[in-house]
């Protein structure tokens, strides 16, 4: 039976990548509302907002510091280690952390692209695995990735962005067709257009704004909240018998 314990996180903890602003901060402090206790990762940014807000909500909090840029097979079942070291057991990885690179694509930099790969795919790829491996010996976990609507569109002048996001969306489905019979749930939140600093040059670009806003059915931008209350949902138990969606929240951008 469906209640409200079916949507709680109490004595679960979650690792997410970039959950120091926007939707990855709003995740964080979702989680931690629903009893998670949750460790952010940390690179250029410091941490120190977010953590005080989960400890306010009665949890444990932690920055872990790592280069998703730079991630390697080792730094990754490294960062898992240490997480299981101060925090506990693994039950929830969110696959937050993305950056974006605008460009025409005559123009579009090899740095650039690869900057962008290692980042936003290679590192959760490399992260889903070495979480996996210590959740399938417990037959429990949920894998969260962070999508895009671009998952499903190219986009204008972000096709290193549009390439990953895409590739995250078939890593997704991947991983929850050969994961599913080891008790972890595999899932992706795509949003649309969210008031984070990634879109800043679009907010602070007139025509753009209002072509984009013409675009969304419901006429605004989400608020990184809105984007906090999926990735919740695909975490609790209340999402049990979910694994491989794409869970959708951009107004209805796609539906036009």
């Amino acid at each position: 039976m469906i209640d409200a314990r079916s949507f709680s996180l109490e004595g679960r903890r979650a690792l997410e990548t970039g959950g120091v602003a926007g939707i990855g901060a709003a995740i964080a402090r979702a989680f931690a509302a629903c009893g998670a206790d949750v460790a952010v990762t940390v690179h250029t940014r410091a941490a120190s907002e977010v953590i005080s807000e989960i400890a306010k909500l009665g949890r444990r909090a932690e920055a872990l510091e790592a280069d998703l840029a730079a991630m390697t097979e080792e730094g990754a079942a490294a960062l898992v280690e240490t997480f299981e070291t101060r925090i506990g057991p693994l039950d929830i990885l969110v696959n937050n952390a993305g950056i974006i690179r605008r460009a025409e694509a005559l123009d579009h930099s090899w740095a650039d692209w690869r900057e962008v790969m290692a980042t936003d795919l290679d590192a959760a790829w490399l992260l889903s695995q070495a979480a996996a491996r210590k959740m399938a010996v417990r037959r429990q976990g949920r894998i969260i990735n962070i999508a895009s609507v671009l998952s499903f569109q190219g986009g204008i002048r972000v096709p290193g962005y549009a390439a990953a996001k895409h590739g995250l969306v078939g890593l997704t489905k991947a991983l929850a067709n050969e994961w599913a019979a080891r008790g972890i749930n595999v899932n992706a939140v795509a949003p649309g257009y969210v008031t984070t600093e990634n879109n800043r040059a679009l907010r602070e670009d007139p025509q753009r704004m209002r072509e984009l806003l013409a675009r969304i059915p419901m006429g605004r931008f989400a608020e990184p909240d809105e984007i906090a209350g999926a990735a919740l949902f695909l975490a609790s138990p209340a999402s049990a018998y979910v694994t491989g969606a794409v869970l959708s929240v951009d107004g209805g951008w796609l539906s036009r």
